[in-house]
C-alpha cells in the first residue's frame, strides 16, 4: 500500500490580523520537520496541500528549494474550517456569555469555539454560516478521495486541524464529539501516518511530533 504524512501546519500567526501565515516559529517547526524526514530517509511522490498560504508556506519550508514548487497540488478540501465567523455565530446566539478575542484570552476563545463546534456538527448554530458541517464532512472525504485517485507511493499532505480530524474520523468512523475532541488537540507540524489504496485508508499513527518532542525543542510545541 502507499502512505500518506498527513501535517498540519506550523503555527500561524495567531495574534495578528492575519492569521493565514505562518509565524517565524511555525517556520522552524516546518523546517525540524523537514529535517526529520530527511533523517529518516523519508521522500515524497506527491505533494499536496490546501489553498491556505500557512499550508504553502509550511510544505515550502518543510521541502525547501524551487524545484519542489511545480510539484505540489492543491485542493480545497483540505482547507480549515472558518472558525471566526463559527465563533462569531456562537457569541451572538449566546450575547451573555463571556467573549475573549484569539489574542486575549485563549482558553475562553477555545470554550467558546468547542461549543460553537458541537452546535454546528448538531445543526443548531444559527446564523449566515460559510458552509454546514455535512458539506464540510463532504469536502474532505472528497480531498481523501483525490489523494487516492491521483497518486501512489509516499504524499505529504499538509492541512489544518480540523480537516485533519475529520479524516481521522472518516477513517475510525467516529462521531462528530470525537472528531471536535480530535480536532482541538493536534498539534502544529504533528503528523498522522496513513496507509492507503485506491479502495481503503489505514490510520497508522496520529498526532506525532518526534521532531519537537526533545528537551531543547519543547517550547516550539504549539497547538495553534
Amino acid at each position: 500500500m502507499a502512505e500518506i504524512y498527513l501535517v498540519r501546519h506550523g503555527q500561524a500567526s495567531f495574534t495578528s490580523d492575519d492569521y493565514d501565515r505562518l509565524s517565524d516559529l511555525g517556520r522552524q517547526q516546518s523546517a525540524y520537520l523537514g529535517q526529520y524526514f530527511t533523517s529518516r530517509d523519508i521522500s515524497f511522490d506527491h505533494i499536496f496541500t490546501g489553498t491556505q498560504l500557512r499550508h504553502r508556506q509550511t510544505a515550502e519550508a518543510i521541502l525547501p528549494g524551487q524545484e519542489q514548487a511545480s510539484r505540489f497540488m492543491s485542493h480545497a478540501g483540505l482547507n480549515e474550517y472558518d472558525f471566526e465567523a463559527l465563533y462569531t455565530a456562537y457569541m451572538k446566539q449566546h450575547p451573555d456569555e463571556p467573549a475573549a478575542a484569539r489574542g486575549a484570552n485563549r482558553q475562553i476563545f477555545y470554550q467558546r469555539l468547542k461549543m460553537a463546534l458541537t452546535l454546528w456538527s448538531e445543526g443548531r448554530l444559527l446564523g449566515a454560516l460559510p458552509e454546514e458541517w455535512t458539506a464540510y464532512r463532504a469536502r474532505v472525504a472528497d480531498a481523501l478521495n483525490h489523494i487516492q485517485d491521483h497518486s501512489d507511493g509516499s504524499c505529504l499532505v499538509v492541512s489544518s486541524g480540523g480537516p485533519i480530524s475529520m479524516a481521522v474520523g472518516h477513517m475510525l468512523e467516529l462521531a462528530a464529539p470525537k472528531v471536535i475532541d480530535l480536532n482541538l488537540q493536534i498539534k502544529n507540524t504533528s503528523f498522522c501516518h496513513i496507509y492507503f489504496g485506491k479502495n481503503a485508508l489505514q490510520l497508522s499513527s496520529f498526532n506525532n511530533i518526534p521532531h519537537l518532542d526533545r528537551d531543547d525543542r519543547r517550547d516550539a510545541i504549539t497547538f495553534s
